[in-house]
């Protein structure tokens, strides 16, 4: 969806405006395409674990070519801290700053961030930046960090080019602090060259249109999304909205949960989304820093403002307010383990699409299994000697319905949007393993109106001996349904041994653990919960999806009401025995109306989770 752009007492055309905004959109996709290319690890070739974009002189997000939707905020953030670091005046052309402390971008240390300065004429007119992940960063293999200090190497502010001249010391630094130091020098130069390729295409745009013009087309991309976005908020009820839920624990205090607990308030064009009742940090790997929550905050306000509307920028994000004190695990302050970022802030998303389903339920979404559910076998293998960390890939796992839509099957999780899963082909090449299956996980969708999506079954076989340790969370919180919709089922993990023996965890964690050639191990992704009553599905849907393999006879009986006979490979609706079930079951009270001071729960049949609707004016 396109930002068209209209004149304004600027001077500059609407043509010239609505060129200038195309063509940034274009110069973050290039930069995309670059470092996806030229890249060493496949996490960020295959997988597509990285970010970049182009930001304004102040640090403000001009577009960026998102992999990671929640890094909406951290190259952003990561940019305003570079200049408040160093200062204007001391950042010159041919400079590349980079960093990757964990609290100032939000996420774990093996997120290195470049940025380059674009001059034109002797003026700073933006920054060209990237962010991938690094495969390792040095640090502790396996098991719960309890610090920042054993989670790999910290990279302060610094110029790793300094007017153009590299600096071989820092580069010497890096290298000597990573594994595989080959392939992180190479990951770094495909960084580097997506940067530049984000300098090279915007300079030739301002050699055409000249300084002012820019800064000019880029304000008012600025304020038209800040109207589309404030129209958005308008059509949402004035009121206070209010939901929570948890994660299973935190990996060093077992069975003990986290709780997520949000606010938001709507008054006229203007949100504000309060996360002051997320939990305190907590002593396991967790926790973010703020940016990750702010991009939480920011994911799902521009979800149900203007999800389309291209390109992502500062503007966008002008009607909302965030709360959110330092502290909390989506706040975290050093020296608070970060390694395992990522989880907390797709439930926190999820729990704000929870609050917002009474007020808006055709913007928000059932929950999903929130998790990257991924195992990473690593050792050394005999036969080379060398060390091996297998970058499996992400499963996917099933998405919330919602109010017109089944939830998608097998789709990667929130946190990593647009990232993939590796072919099977290619990871069983670079890596000492079999995949044995990978298949959709029958009956694991919330049952509803639309049905949620599915998850995946995926078993893995090691043909190496290996060390594996997992964190897979939201084992015990399963996917919530809204509006009457049915929970999905929850993620789960368990070791397979060469001899039968099944080795079962009461949740997702597995310290470090070793497993031989010939074991393996199979992770199970949950669910997305379903949206509306399972008994207004209409049969021939449900039937469908029995003749898919999605749902399973019982299921359809027991939680559609719905009756189908099989013959064979054939399989039948019985109308006659459905209409009679479905009637017997229609004796369920009505949701009440809601009014000022009444209490909703959309999630009729969910546990450990709820909603409510403080207030709600007109």
């Amino acid at each position: 969806m396109s930002n068209p752009v209209t004149a304004t007492s600027s001077g500059v055309d609407p043509f010239t405006a609505e060129v200038i905004r195309s063509a940034v959109v274009a110069i973050t996709g290039e930069m995309k395409t670059n470092l996806m290319r030229t890249a060493y690890h496949t996490i960020i070739y295959e997988a597509e674990d990285f970010t970049v974009g182009l930001f304004d002189a102040d640090g403000n997000t001009i577009s960026i070519g998102l992999g990671l939707p929640m890094f909406i905020r951290g190259l952003s953030d990561s940019i305003k801290s570079k200049i408040a670091f160093w200062g204007r005046e001391n950042i010159e052309p041919g400079d590349i700053l980079l960093t990757n402390d964990s609290y100032t971008m939000g996420s774990h240390l093996n997120h290195l961030i470049f940025t380059l300065p674009i001059f034109n004429e002797g003026e700073l007119i933006a920054f060209s930046c990237s962010m991938a992940h690094w495969q390792d960063v040095g640090g502790q293999l396996g098991g719960v960090t309890r610090d920042i200090f054993s989670e790999g190497l910290q990279i302060p502010f610094v110029k790793i080019f300094r007017a153009g001249k590299e600096n071989p010391e820092i580069t010497s630094i890096i290298r000597a602090n990573v594994r595989v130091p080959e392939r992180a020098m190479g990951d770094m130069r495909a960084q580097l060259a997506a940067i530049r390729t984000g300098e090279r295409r915007l300079m030739q745009l301002l050699k055409r249109y000249g300084n002012q013009a820019f800064k000019e087309s880029i304000r008012l991309v600025y304020e038209q999304s800040e109207k589309l976005a404030r129209a958005a908020v308008r059509q949402i009820p004035d009121g206070v909205y209010e939901a929570d839920s948890f994660m299973d624990d935190d990996g060093v205090n077992l069975g003990k949960h986290i709780p997520i607990k949000v606010r938001v308030e709507v008054r006229g064009d203007e949100m504000t989304i309060d996360l002051s009742g997320v939990s305190p940090q907590v002593a396991g790997f967790y926790n973010s820093g703020p940016t990750a929550g702010r991009s939480a905050a920011e994911v799902v306000f521009k979800c149900i403002t203007a999800p389309l509307l291209l390109p992502i920028n500062e503007g966008s994000f002008r009607p909302l307010k965030i709360v959110l004190p330092p502290g909390r695990i989506v706040s975290a302050t050093k020296p608070a383990p970060v390694r395992v970022w990522m989880t907390v802030p797709m439930t926190v998303c999820d729990t704000l699409f929870r609050a917002l389903a009474a007020a808006c339920p055709e913007r928000t979404i059932a929950g999903h299994y929130a998790d990257l559910c991924t195992v990473n076998p690593h050792g050394f293998d005999p036969e080379t000697g060398r060390f091996f960390w297998s970058h499996i890939g992400h499963p996917g796992g099933g998405w919330g319905a919602k109010h017109d839509e089944d939830g998608m099957n097998a789709t990667v999780c929130l946190n990593d949007g647009d990232t993939h899963n590796a072919p099977v082909e290619a990871t069983e090449a670079k890596n000492p393993i079999i995949v044995e299956h990978r298949a959709l996980r029958q009956d694991s969708g919330g049952a509803g109106k639309f049905r949620g999506g599915l998850g995946v079954s995926n078993e893995v076989r090691m043909r190496r001996p290996a060390t594996i340790h997992a964190h897979v969370e939201r084992t015990i919180c399963a996917p919530w349904g809204l509006h009457g919709g049915k929970d999905a089922r929850a993620n789960r993990i368990f070791i397979t041994r060469e001899n039968g023996k099944i080795d079962r965890f009461p949740t997702g964690k597995i310290n470090s653990t070793e497993i031989d050639k010939g074991d393996g191990f199979t992770v199970e992704t949950g669910g997305g919960g379903g949206f509306g009553s399972p008994r207004e599905r209409p049969p021939e849907k449900v039937l469908a999806d029995v003749r898919s393999g999605y749902v399973s006879l019982e299921a359809a009986r027991c939680d559609y009401g719905v009756v189908i006979h099989q013959q064979g490979r054939r399989f039948e609706l019985d109308v006659d025995a459905t209409d009679e079930v479905r009637a017997g079951d229609k004796s369920q009270d009505r949701e009440a109306d809601r009014g000022d001071d009444t209490v909703v729960d959309v999630n009729e049949g969910g546990q450990g989770h709820k909603m409510t609707v403080l207030s709600n004016e007109s």
